[in-house]
């Protein structure tokens, strides 16, 4: 197969491989790699909302809300009221996760370094430059309009389809019409038959 064409397929292929490796590093931790990336993610932006936390770490709302309950009970992580909004809360990380986070980042970094040798430096920052573009580019189709596709012709074999009512130039009503031309209606039978009965009565 085309190199090329298998792109999608060797993309995903290296994503499961790289997440596999690093939760091979991280079983010490008793950690998957959502969690680690929700903890590296608040160490980053102290005082989130958890709706964002959400989005930046790419987990679903009801799965961080899991993940959130265990790291509270951990005393990784707490939830403080939102003084603008006493109906929100923000997401804080306690002293106790701060070992745990730089775990997380050198694991990181060692699972990178695996993925990355042989690669020279010049080449990972190509490659690094690359995925931003291609990032970048489905980033922006996303957003695009999607393509009517009801306004494509309905074809079958490359010809376009045929239109209902009209079958090799017939119109309609044709085909119910056919044929009776030549049968003769009840009113003109019966004027036959009683001529006929005439003649015989002169």
């Amino acid at each position: 197969m085309d190199g090329f064409r298998n792109f999608g397929f060797l993309l995903k292929d290296l994503t499961q491989l790289y997440v596999r490796r690093f939760e091979q590093h991280a079983t010490h931790l008793g950690m998957t790699l959502p969690q680690c990336k929700v903890l590296a993610k608040l160490a980053q932006n102290e005082g989130i909302s958890q709706a964002r936390l959400a989005e930046l770490a790419e987990v679903d709302p009801m799965t961080l809300v899991r993940i959130l309950d265990r790291m509270e009970a951990d005393g990784w992580v707490e939830r403080r009221p939102d003084p603008n909004d006493r109906r929100a809360r923000r997401l804080h990380m306690k002293s106790k996760a701060v070992p745990l986070v730089e775990a997380i980042w050198r694991l990181a970094d060692t699972t990178r370094a695996e993925t990355f040798a042989g690669v020279s430096k010049d080449e990972r920052e190509v490659f690094i430059g690359l995925l931003g573009r291609l990032h970048a580019n489905l980033s922006a189709a996303a957003g695009a309009p999607k393509q009517n596709l009801a306004a494509v012709p309905d074809t079958a074999a490359g010809r376009p389809a045929r239109k209902q009512g009209k079958q090799d130039g017939a119109q309609p009503g044709d085909q119910k019409t056919k044929g009776k031309a030549a049968t003769p209606s009840r009113g003109n039978a019966a004027g036959k038959r009683g001529t006929t009965s005439s003649a015989r009565a002169a």
